[in-house]
Order: structure tokens, then sequence, then C-alpha cells
């Protein structure tokens, strides 16, 4: 099957020509067809899996031959997704593939300040590609009105619910008018997500190309055993190896990531570090130096783990096993993008054993122990903790919910503030992820 077997106009497919985009993939052949007629749909897809394109281009088609397309500069496609560099690359790919369409795409998010986006929603937009708290923000003071909304896409709803956004989700929702498309993608289904997605979508059509919470086939993954103090050697042993071309590393904290650049950085290993608390300029400079291969390493936390959406990522290495199992399923799969195969490693200390036990019942497999690890630990690997280690607060950034203290919520990048009250001390809302 290619692309033009899925009905799409002459405009998308020129486009998709041009990004030498030629069969689609499980999801996009699956959803393509269901969002061109108009239904509700829920994608439950893994990351990689190309499931932008597979609403984006229905939808660039649907308000391109609609008969209300005379009438452009109206908002009639909102896309709401939970960090600002996802909304960014969702963005990029409808400019992409709408080049010859005439349609105009407008992306909304924190952390930058507020006046160009203005400026671009007074130009008039046919599709606005938004980070919750921006969206609140300029609906708030007047600049957004949704009534004219005809598709609302919920992107990474997972992510949206472990960010704690799901609140302002629905305060958004509200807003929209009853009668509408609403398209919901998520690469695991918990059931706070399912339960939003019954009370959002009308006799919705499932698309699921791969089981839940699997990892990627291509992806070869493999386990290094290594106490924490010798995990920077072997690290720097690793990418000794010139095959790990273009490689991102995940740490459990902000501190940690940059800690971790700057050491590589000082070892001769170019190495940038991305996170909530790095302006939005320093993100995007990151991002794009990693992309352009300027930086082989991009050390991140778990923000970026479903934003970094960058091709020929030859490995992931977890330099800290993430403590919610969901989150390994989307770091790995950062490598192994659009078909093509990755590495995957994870270094694992005898406090983390735990989490990888989880890790491995969740996605159904044992992670193969890696052979050739010249620092391995000589803890015997029965050594297990029946206990996870605590959750340190506003540094850890996987924390769950249920693990909060209950004088903690969650800001929006996912980290814990204090909700205790201070005196003489006035908090301002953080804006990082969105």
């Amino acid at each position: 099957m290619n692309f033009n077997d899925l009905g799409l106009i002459d405009p998308l497919l020129r486009a998709l020509r041009s990004v030498e985009y030629t069969r689609p993939t499980p999801i996009q052949s699956q959803a393509i067809p269901q969002i061109l007629k108009g239904k509700d749909l829920i994608g439950c897809a893994q990351t990689g899996t190309g499931k932008t394109a597979a609403f984006a281009l229905p939808l660039l088609q649907r308000l391109y031959q609609s008969t209300q397309n005379r009438n452009r500069g109206v908002i009639r496609v909102l896309v709401l997704s939970p960090t600002r560099e996802l909304a960014a690359q969702i963005n990029d790919n409808f400019v992409a593939y709408g080049r010859h369409t005439g349609l105009k795409s407008q992306v909304i998010f924190g952390g930058v300040g507020q006046q160009p986006q203005i400026d671009g929603l007074r130009r008039g937009i046919d599709i606005l590609v938004a980070t919750p708290g921006r969206l609140l923000d300029l609906m708030n003071q007047g600049y957004v009105r949704l009534n004219t909304i005809e598709t609302f896409v919920l992107d990474e709803a997972d992510r949206m619910l472990d960010m704690g956004f799901i609140h302002d989700v629905r305060k958004v929702i509200a807003k929209l008018p009853t009668a509408r498309q609403t398209l919901l993608f998520s690469a695991t289904m918990p059931e706070a997500i399912q339960d939003l997605a019954n009370s959002i979508l009308i006799d919705p059509v499932r698309v699921e190309v791969t089981p839940q919470a699997t990892t990627v086939e291509k992806i070869e993954q493999s386990v290094f055993f290594v106490e924490k103090q010798n995990k920077r050697a072997l690290l720097e042993h690793l990418l000794e190896d010139r095959d790990i071309r273009r490689v991102l590393i995940f740490t459990r904290t902000k501190h940690g990531a940059n800690k971790l650049a700057e050491q590589l950085d000082r070892a001769q290993i170019q190495a940038e570090a991305i996170h909530g608390n790095k302006s939005q300029t320093a993100r995007e400079r990151a991002l794009a130096n990693f992309k352009s291969g300027k930086t082989r390493v991009l050390v991140a936390t778990d923000i970026a783990a479903r934003g970094i959406d960058v091709d020929d990522v030859t490995h992931v290495i977890n330099y800290d096993l993430p403590n919610e199992p969901e989150s390994y399923v989307h770091r790995i799969g950062r490598t192994a993008r659009a078909g093509a195969s990755g590495i995957a490693y994870s270094f694992c200390d005898v406090e983390e054993r735990a989490y990888l036990r989880d890790i491995e019942k969740l996605i159904r497999l044992s992670v193969p122990v890696a052979e050739q690890n010249p620092f391995a630990s000589t803890i015997p690997l029965q050594v297990i903790q029946t206990h996870k280690p605590p959750v340190r607060g506003a540094r850890d950034n996987n924390a769950r919910p249920q693990q909060q203290n209950r004088n903690t919520s969650r800001s929006n990048n996912g980290a814990q503030t204090d909700r205790r009250p201070r005196r003489n001390h006035f908090r301002r809302r953080e804006n990082a992820a969105s």
C-alpha cells in the first residue's frame, strides 16, 4: 500500500513526495480513512509509529475540501499537546504536509513571550496547536475562542495525565462545541484516560497497531548492571565506540542532566542538556544542535521523552532507570523512528533493580544482560530491593501522583511544588512545560 491508495489529494501527495514519504505506517493506513470519513477515533500507538501524520494529513484534506474553506482565518482544528517541543514538532508537520494547500497553522506554548503568538492569531489561522497552560491563558485574555472548532485532537493523552494537565484539558473541552470530531491518541490507556475517552468521544473507531506498553520490535535492548559510582566511567567507555553517532541519554533529575552534560564536555564529548528548567531558547538551541549533528549527545529528563522527534538517533541510554516503567517505553522509542532500527542501553545499580523488575513486567520480556561490561557490579543479581528508593520531591521528574506528599502538587513542568503556606512569599505559576 502507498499513500495514493488512501485517497489523499494531490497537494498532500506532492508534499509527501518532497519529504520522501512513500508508504504509510500501520497507524496511518488504518487511521487516515476513518478520519477522512469524519469518525471519532482512539489511536493507541507507541511513539515513533507516525501518528502525527495519521491525523494531520486527513485533517488538512478535510479543511481543504470543505465548503467552508473560503472562510479562512477561523480556527477549525485544535491540537492539544503536553510539551513545547512536541507542540512545535506537530505544527512543523502541519506546515510541511500542508505547504501546497494554503492553510495556515499556529503553535502557542508558554515559556516565551505571548505577543508574537497573539499577532499570529490576529492574522487568522485554520489550525491551532497548543499546550494547555498557554492556551487557557490566552482564552482567559480573550485572544482565543473555540466556538468554531470542528475537530479536536488530544495528543499524548497519557502524558497529559502524567504531567497533571487533565484538569486543564477538561477546562478546554468544556469550551468546545458539542458537535465536533474528536481524536484521542495515547501510547498507553490507563483507566483515567479511558474514562476521559468515554466522556468526550462518540462511537469512536479504535486503532491499536501494537500491544499497549510494548517496546518497538526493532530496538535492540540490553542492561548493564553497574554501581552508581561507576556509571559515568561506563558511559565514557561506551561512547568510545564511534558507531554511537547520535545518542540520547536519560537521567532522572534536571540537576543530574546538567551535571552529566558538563562532565561529558570536560571529557571532550560534545553534550548538551535539555529539561524543563531550561529556557525555551536554550531548549530549541540544544535540540537544533542535536538534529544537525553538531552535538553528539543530548542529555534529557522525561519532560523530553515524547518531545524529541529526531531521525537517526542510533542509541538511547538510560543512565538512570525511570521509576515509572511506562517511561522506559517512551524513552527508548526515541530511537528506531519511522521503521529504522535502534539500540537501547540501560544502566542499573543495586537500588534500581526493583525498577528493572517493573519494566520487564510491563514489557513482558527480560531485558538481556550486556555481555561486555568492564564495570559490572559485583553484587549478586539475586539481591533485589523489596522497596523502591524514596522519591525526592521536586528533583524527581518521574514521581507518580500517588507518590506525592499530600502537601505537594504538580507544576506545569511535571515537577512537584510545595503547597504549604509560606509567609511573605508569593509563588508564581511555573510555565516550564506549557
